[in-house]
């Protein structure tokens, strides 16, 4: 699983990427866990409103932070 949280480095975006990586470890999903600061690769999403969750090239999220059990459930699904 690719994962991709998408930022550009303010609080919120940190709290994702957090949250993300505790919901990974939490879950035993075996993924790949990356930050995207470059704003012209976040638009390339479609994304507008940071803080951003990718997985698989589908945008999950964007503009929240959810819970790690909100993610647990987005992962696992």
């Amino acid at each position: 699983m690719d994962i991709k949280v998408l930022g550009t480095g303010c609080p919120k975006c940190k709290a994702l990427e957090k949250a993300t990586r505790e919901a990974v470890a939490k879950s035993g999903i075996t993924a790949e866990v990356t930050k995207v600061e470059d704003i012209v690769e976040i638009m390339n999403y479609g994304v507008m409103t940071t803080p951003a969750l990718v997985v698989d090239g589908k945008v999950l999220v964007k503009g929240k932070v959810p819970s790690v059990a909100d993610i647990t459930l987005l992962l696992t699904k």
